[in-house]
């Protein structure tokens, strides 16, 4: 099976092509996130351009699958990290990029070869980015990674016969969230909200090899506090949503899901008030970047707003950090994957 992942659009795709690689310049990683960059990248497979309506460009690489998740599970964490961790993603990975590629076979069959949408992208079955997978060719890769890949391959994780939406982010802070409370209103029972009691760790040893270089600049990761002036959250505000509130009167949580992330939430400014949700959309407004997670508490200052938060991620499903450690203590790929994907069973397809 081959996957089509869209790596970079631009007015002009920038690229080399090698022998049995491409290389691919200024690929921007962590899209709209705090450790937004842009890379030079290369890459096994195929390289495709699409040539976009907006004359801007698209670079398409198409891999096996196999070999794609060799690159995710060493690009989403250290290839470093524990092997169980590494084999417990490959199950992971393997299945939320298979439910995207059917997904995306589904709607081209429909719409009889002309150019096919799925998770918002058009021409590919899933970005390179965060937004999907990280997906960051050759560099990051090596032989560990290989090995988890091809220990699980073609595993999976299932309920009542239908393969798991499997998502996955860097710390829960304490507790999982529920897949409602971030996106459609729809429930899971394999993504139920179930404690973590080991991602709250300051191991260095398991931090190095769990997160890549540049993941390593975050270190307040599971409790973090941001404030603001009330000036300063007026103008983020306005940049993030378009809207002028005014002067910021509070920010008030209305609803939480079973980890305490917000995913509604009305900002009360004295031109106006707005109610809004789910969590990345809270996430988003509240930061130049956007906020680790929704989990935060609202402190008002004689300033402004202090928010006091925990967790890097939506939080639903395995946390990876979390997961580390678990590794470290000796568990398994298994074990892992049973407490954080409650139901769920693997399934070699």
């Amino acid at each position: 099976m081959t996957i089509r992942v869209g790596i970079l659009t631009a007015p002009h795709i920038d690229f080399e092509q090698r022998e049995h690689t491409f290389l691919l310049r200024n690929v921007r990683i962590g899209i709209g996130f705090h450790w937004d960059r842009l890379e030079d990248q290369e890459f096994a497979g195929r390289l495709e351009i699409l040539h976009n309506a907006d004359d801007t460009e698209t670079a398409v690489n198409i891999i096996d699958l196999e070999q794609y998740l060799e690159s995710v599970i060493s690009s989403e964490m250290s290839a470093d990290s524990p092997m169980e961790l590494l084999k417990a993603h490959a199950i992971i990975s393997r299945g939320w990029a298979m439910r995207a590629i059917e997904a995306n076979r589904a709607s081209a069959s429909k719409m009889r070869n002309a150019a096919f949408e799925s998770n918002g992208h058009i021409g590919f079955d899933v970005c390179a980015d965060d937004h999907c997978q990280r997906y960051e060719g050759l560099r990051r890769m090596n032989e560990r990674a290989i090995e988890a890949v091809r220990a699980t391959r073609g595993q999976v994780l299932t309920y009542d016969g239908s393969i798991c939406d499997t998502r996955f982010y860097k710390c829960c802070g304490g507790r999982t969230e529920e897949f409602e409370t971030c996106w459609e209103d729809i429930h899971y029972p394999y993504l139920e909200s179930v404690e973590c009691p080991w991602c709250d760790t300051h191991d260095e040893r398991i931090l190095r090899s769990v997160l890549n270089d540049y993941d390593q600049e975050t270190s307040d990761f599971h409790d973090w506090t941001v404030s603001y002036t009330a000036a300063e959250l007026h103008d983020i505000l306005r940049e993030k949503s378009g809207i002028d509130f005014g002067t910021i009167i509070d920010l008030r949580p209305l609803r939480r899901g079973k980890s305490g992330r917000i995913f509604e939430m009305d900002i009360v400014g004295s031109l106006r008030t707005e109610r809004i949700g789910k969590e990345l959309k809270i996430r988003r407004w509240l930061s130049r970047t956007c906020l680790y997670s929704s989990w935060f508490d609202v402190e008002k200052t004689k300033d402004g707003f202090t928010l006091r938060g925990h967790g890097w991620g939506h939080g639903v499903g395995l946390c990876q950090i979390g997961a580390a450690v678990m590794a470290d203590k000796g568990y398994t790929a298994e074990q892992i994957l049973a407490h954080y994907y409650p139901h769920s069973t693997i399934t070699t397809l």
